[in-house]
């Protein structure tokens, strides 16, 4: 897996080529082409059309900075793409004696299916090393060359036998194939929605783009200018829309040949390595720095810290003493604590009632991974809400968008304070729309952020970037490149900020969990993480 640090504050390694930008999803592809209801078509005002193009623009820079991290590649045989197998895995410098607190490099050297040397970088890559004996892991960090070879950078951080692990999940080619093919429209999702009244039921086509004659409603957000369509009905108004449910169409934006790049098969291959493993010390000379507690405003480096007897252990700070559940309880007492996003965020209140004993659900009278729920200890005067993100949220069950609101809008809602916590996580959801659309929500979450501090400054608000996720997934449309790309939009986007990042991408390629919803282990080291930020 590639891990670069963003642009102008964090040190650019960089990940990929030039690419050229298909510039099919601005504003104007956002439009509906077709008969809209006359009660939307009001004229913005003057103020809200100049925000509208600072936004536009902000977006088009983020987008192409990321777009000059892209390689562009053709290809006409599989033969010539980037082999796993026939690439080398060198280690710099070998020492006969490894000490804790050591820098290793590991060089890969890729090579295509014929044995020729690659001579470009962009591979999507992921490296780290492990002790499975004690329950332990790093992320490496790789350096992309730029000439087909990759520098993979290791702090050697506990003692014991510790062994490799070099993956390449999608070649250059395929790399490629993946980001022009992500950003060429909206037509692998789908919606249904469902419209109602007490006598009568009707089901339309929905999404961001539709194209039709047919009336159609439009649901915007007025601040960010945020749009979603729906058919209108023959004779429900377009405000009985109750629930939503997404299916995965069978349109593809990728031809045969750049299918067969992305098979299981090829995914997640392993680049051998004459070194099995090394042996690390703990020498006379190791020493470990002392480091100032966690807290926001901090900005973590990657990887962000490491897994020692199943233990998340930040490198950048010092986690806060919660060695006992009274510990945490009387750090979360009085608290509100808003989780805003996807369901990898709902396992964080899945978790809370495994600490906080007294913790009880109300019963809001839902079911389904895309309910609200809403967690209470009285004694504590502890509130913990969790809410899914607005459009687009996939899911194949039905699910009512009556709460369906936009993260920028539920923040303006709140009043904040000290007692007032916001965690924050989107992007699964998003891997298979253009990246503009990542791009533009999360730019209005940061301004929300902002009048949020303003008003409230003593406010915490803690970003939890993505999971990675499983190597089966339909790869066009969710594979951990479209993630890993939202990965380095958030970094660039929120660096900034008063706020705490929980590097859940960091973690979960550390733990190698693989699955979108990993174990407790996984879900444990984000959540203390979090809590170190808080307490």
């Amino acid at each position: 897996m590639k891990y670069t640090t963003l642009f102008p504050v964090l040190v650019l390694t960089s990940m990929f080529l030039s690419f050229s930008f298909y510039w099919k999803f601005g504003k104007g592809h956002l439009r509906v082409n077709s008969t809209e209801q006359k009660q939307n078509k009001e004229t913005p005002l003057a103020t809200s059309q100049t925000r509208l193009m600072k936004t536009e623009k902000q977006v088009n820079e983020i987008f192409k900075r990321i777009d000059q991290l892209v390689p562009k590649l053709t290809f006409t045989h599989m033969d010539n793409t980037t082999s796993a197998r026939t690439s080398k895995a060198t280690v710099l410098n070998p020492k006969d004696k490894y000490c804790i607190g050591d820098l290793l490099i590991v060089r890969l050297d890729m090579y295509d299916y014929l044995g020729n040397r690659k001579k470009c970088g962009g591979d999507f890559l992921r490296a780290r090393i492990y002790s499975p004996e004690l329950q332990a892991a790093f992320s490496g960090r790789i350096e992309d060359l730029n000439n087909g070879s990759y520098l993979v950078h290791f702090t050697l951080s506990w003692e014991g036998r510790i062994r490799f692990s070099f993956l390449l999940f999608h070649p250059s080619e395929g790399v490629s194939a993946l980001w022009r093919a992500r950003n060429e429209g909206y037509n692998n999702v789908e919606f249904t929605g469902t419209f109602t009244n007490a006598t009568y039921t009707a089901t339309t086509q929905c999404n961001f783009n539709l194209r039709t004659d047919q009336e159609v409603c439009e649901y915007l957000e007025t601040r960010d200018e945020d749009y979603f369509y729906c058919v209108k009905p023959l004779d429900l108004p377009c405000g009985s829309l109750t629930s939503l449910q997404s299916h995965n169409t069978d349109h593809s934006y990728l031809s045969a040949l750049e299918k067969s790049l992305i098979a299981r098969s090829n995914i997640g291959i392993e680049i051998p390595r004459p070194f099995p493993y090394i042996d690390v010390f703990l020498c006379g000379n190791s020493t470990i720095s002392a480091m100032e507690k966690c807290k926001t405003e901090m900005n973590p480096p990657f990887p962000s810290g490491f897994i020692l007897r199943n233990v998340w252990n930040p490198v950048f700070c010092r986690k806060a003493p919660l060695d006992s559940p009274d510990q945490i309880i009387a750090c979360l007492k009085g608290k509100m604590m808003y989780f805003m996003g996807d369901s990898t965020l709902r396992q964080w209140i899945l978790y809370f009632p495994k600490i906080d004993k007294s913790l009880k659900y109300f019963d809001l009278h839902r079911t389904g991974l895309e309910s609200k729920l809403l967690a209470m200890d009285m004694d504590s005067n502890l509130l913990i809400q969790w809410k899914k993100h607005g459009h687009p949220y996939i899911a194949h069950k039905g699910y009512t968008v009556k709460d369906n609101v936009y993260v920028s809008r539920e923040i303006d809602l709140l009043d904040g304070g000290k007692y007032t916590v916001i965690v924050i996580s989107l992007g699964q959801h998003f891997r298979p729309f253009p990246i503009y659309m990542f791009v533009k929500r999360m730019l209005g979450i940061r301004k929300a952020i902002e009048r949020l501090f303003m008003r409230s400054p003593d406010t915490k608000v803690i970003i939890k970037s993505e999971n990675t996720r499983e190597m089966t997934i339909d790869m066009e449309r969710f594979s951990d490149f479209h993630g890993y790309i939202q990965y380095l939009v958030v970094k660039e986007i929120f660096h900034d900020l008063n706020i705490g990042v929980v590097d859940a991408w960091d973690i979960s390629t550390a733990y190698a969990s693989n699955n979108v919803h990993p174990h407790d282990d996984v879900v444990r080291s984000q959540v203390y993480m979090f809590l170190s930020y808080i307490c």
